[in-house]
């Protein structure tokens, strides 16, 4: 089964082929994330904008290694692509209407089904995509992204179940706004984790680790890190402290506190539900050490548990899970019945 699938729920504008939910024939992303730098986060009115020129242009791409390129777009679809795939929620409302609409005009052209897809429950499915480690059953699934860290146990590629979530700021929004906090301007996360390469710090924790030893608690928060963090911060700028080596030393420390935290629920989710299987993904699992930490608690254990990260590329937003998802767990419908819900629920019961 061929599915086109397109996403659009922030900033970037993405279009693939996938085939059977785990072959990509395609993935193609424009991003205005350069427009966004110098507005030091993203606009969503510019990015509406941007996707608005940058998705029929993205489609075309996509569709390239399908047919004859001489073929028209909405032909080549007719007699090559079985269903669309597209992001309704959650996300900007603006960014979604762009997807959407595109979507349902493409499949009321073509008469092809559309499948709505949850672009945060979609995030995991990019650990399905050519993988030679086939995924072993239960396994937990931690999804962590600027706007969300969510925990799901997932039974079969069909059955999920919502555990915890953040109850206020995501993982990636914190690393994102102390990034800000440390003079690295809209660099996020990446900059953060290249900061703490630097820091020689091996010392006591300064930071603290949020919710960590609620031990039946799978819910995250991490606004209370962001406060302690802007403390640190000021308490070291008071004391003329404030210089290459505490940026880094801070940067180090902002990185093991978010990453202890996710590290440990995540496994604690793994011995609640008997699970041997941890699937990662969203942007914020591209960070290298919390890969590491994974490996290095899993080792620690001793228990046969194997742990799935999708290639960086597939971490943050991208239409190849969306086409995965759709294929897997996607219900198709009629044009007629596609629209945009920016705050779409990601708490699911299978």
């Amino acid at each position: 089964m061929k599915i086109l699938a397109i996403e659009s729920s922030c900033d970037e504008t993405a279009a693939s082929v996938v085939v059977d939910g785990v072959r990509v024939l395609s993935n193609v992303v424009a991003s205005s994330r350069q427009m966004h730098e110098k507005y030091g986060g993203i606009v969503p009115e510019v990015a509406a904008r941007m996707q608005l020129s940058s998705i029929i242009p993205t489609i075309t791409e996509a569709l390239l290694p399908i047919g004859d390129p001489s073929e028209s777009l909405l032909h080549r679809i007719t007699k090559h692509i079985d269903a669309i795939a597209v992001t309704i929620g959650p996300g900007l409302i603006g960014s979604l209407l762009v997807g959407v609409e595109t979507a349902k005009t493409i499949a009321m052209a073509t008469r092809k089904p559309v499948i709505p897809v949850n672009h945060v429950l979609a995030h995991m499915y990019a650990n399905f995509i050519d993988t030679r480690n086939p995924i072993q059953f239960p396994a937990i699934s931690l999804v962590v992204s600027g706007g969300h860290t969510e925990l799901y146990l997932m039974e079969s590629p069909e059955k999920l179940t919502w555990l915890g979530g953040t109850i206020d700021d995501a993982a990636g929004e914190c690393f994102d706004k102390t990034a800000r906090l440390l003079g690295f301007g809209h660099g996020g996360g990446v900059a953060i984790q290249n900061a703490a390469r630097l820091s020689r710090s091996i010392g006591k924790p300064v930071l603290p680790r949020p919710m960590l030893d609620k031990e039946n608690a799978l819910n995250f928060s991490f606004s209370g890190l962001k406060t302690a963090i802007l403390r640190q911060t000021q308490k070291l700028q008071s004391a003329g402290l404030w210089n290459d080596v505490a940026i880094a030393d801070l940067s180090y420390e902002v990185q093991e506190a978010i990453t202890d935290v996710l590290v440990k629920k995540t496994l604690r989710a793994l011995n609640l539900h008997h699970a041997s299987t941890i699937l990662l993904s969203g942007g914020v699992s591209a960070n290298t050490r919390l890969r590491e930490k994974f490996n290095e608690r899993i080792q620690e254990t001793g228990m046969a548990i194997t742990l799935h990260a999708p290639p960086v590329p597939l971490c943050t937003d991208n239409a190849v899970y969306i086409g995965s998802y759709a294929h897997f767990r996607g219900n198709p419908v009629s044009w007629q019945e596609i629209n945009a819900f920016p705050d779409l629920s990601v708490e699911v019961r299978s």
